[in-house]
């Protein structure tokens, strides 16, 4: 039976205020326990959230996701980079190119007749999701150099992944369609995309900033925070840009220039995110279909291992070349697994993309095993990240007893 969209919001509420009591009582992240009764509740099991259903609820993903990049932008002030700067930017170049070299090769020697397909998988693999490292360093009231810099990272990581992607996907189609491609055409698609996303951030914190500096009232201030995330979103759909981009930005410029606002702000958003950040991850796992699994097989997992490895492996690298403290060496790579958002936003590009019959058979092909290898790794992430993180905060001295 068909239900209102406003009844299956109020199943998932319902559902997310049990999982929170369910997992503060067995000590696991809350965001775990979501994504797994998303999975319960999902097209494998009860198919309560279905595909229509799910492609209903779409706008709390963004909704979700706007606020996630304004609570990053907002811990990238002056201080931060001052302090971290160097290790931020060395740590999130090598994880990203670590993840896409290493897929790229691995998925490449699976099939090496399909070098578009392994351009494809490892692109997508450089993306690092910050829904759920955001809301485990939040559940935990995590504080220190480790949180600081995988909220950085994990921001910045989106830059990296996108002008990957665009290379990468314009090289595919060149190779699939037998085209020559210019060098300046290969540069040009990214950098253009992620100038104006920045661009788009920058002129709406100067005019939030201009416009409502002296407001206070909380009521108030939700109404314009909410109007100005709105917008920025919904410019980004408009003209293809990176929203996560935009709003990060959006909120790192409220934040070097007037920090008494985005500390009002971060308040207000602090207040609305726990709903939209339930449903955010109960509608993930909601998406995993178990009876894919047997089409995933080996090029799931390698593909799962070598993005794995070389997460880890290129933020460490990259850690040690910034010259990053202790705490920040040792952990940091654990925390960069999660892939869901930015990374099944890609996989739904490469769809649009290659599977529209423009590129024949093949890119339909390649558009089907990139969306089911994606949704199933990232549930496996999803589950087994926020738990890899809980334990690098803790290792690292910077966790607190969670709010109940």
């Amino acid at each position: 039976m068909e239900l209102n969209t406003l009844i299956y919001l109020a199943l998932a509420a319902l559902t997310a205020f049990a999982v929170k009591r369910l997992t503060i009582k067995i000590g696991i992240p809350i965001v775990t326990g979501y994504v797994i009764a998303g999975v319960i509740m999902g097209i494998s099991f009860l198919k309560i959230y279905h595909i229509e259903v799910l492609d209903r609820l779409d706008i709390i993903n963004d909704l979700a996701l706007g606020i996630i990049g304004f609570t990053i932008g907002s811990e990238l002030n002056k201080e931060l980079f001052k302090k971290l700067g160097k290790s931020i930017l060395f740590i999130a170049m090598l994880e990203s190119l670590g993840a896409f070299l290493l897929v790229f090769f691995f998925v490449y020697l699976v099939e090496p007749g399909k070098i578009y397909q392994a351009l494809i998988f490892g692109s997508v693999a450089s993306a690092t999701a910050p829904a759920a490292t955001v809301y485990v360093i939040q559940q935990y009231k995590a504080k220190g150099p480790l949180s600081s810099t995988i909220l950085a990272v994990v921001g910045i990581d989106d830059a990296f992944a996108l002008i990957i992607f665009v290379f990468a996907s314009t090289l595919s189609k060149s190779i699939l369609t037998g085209s020559h491609i210019s060098l300046l055409h290969l540069l040009e698609s990214p950098f253009i995309e992620i100038g104006l996303s920045l661009l788009l951030g920058i002129g709406t914190g100067l005019l939030f900033i201009l416009l409502f500096r002296n407001v206070r009232f909380p009521d108030d201030l939700l109404l314009v925070v909410a109007a100005f995330l709105m917008l920025i979103l919904g410019v980004a759909s408009k003209f293809q840009l990176s929203g996560l981009l935009a709003t990060m930005t959006f909120g790192s410029v409220t934040a070097n220039m007037n920090s008494a606002l985005t500390h009002r702000s971060l308040k207000i958003t602090d207040n609305v995110s726990p709903i939209l950040f339930a449903y955010f991850f109960i509608f993930a796992g909601s998406h995993l279909d178990v009876t894919l699994l047997p089409r995933i097989g080996l090029l799931g997992l390698i593909y799962l291992v070598s993005r794995t490895a070389g997460k880890m492996g290129g933020a460490r690298l990259g850690a040690i070349l910034g010259k990053a403290a202790p705490s920040v060496k040792k952990f940091i790579g654990v925390a960069l697994i999660p892939q869901v958002g930015v990374a099944i936003a890609l996989a739904i590009m490469v769809r649009e993309q290659f599977g529209n019959g423009d590129f024949g058979q093949a890119g339909i092909d390649l558009s089907l095993i990139v969306i089911n290898i994606l949704l199933f790794t990232t549930i496996v992430t999803e589950v087994a990240g926020p738990l890899l993180t809980k334990r690098a905060l803790i290792k690292a001295g910077e966790c607190e007893t969670p709010v109940h």
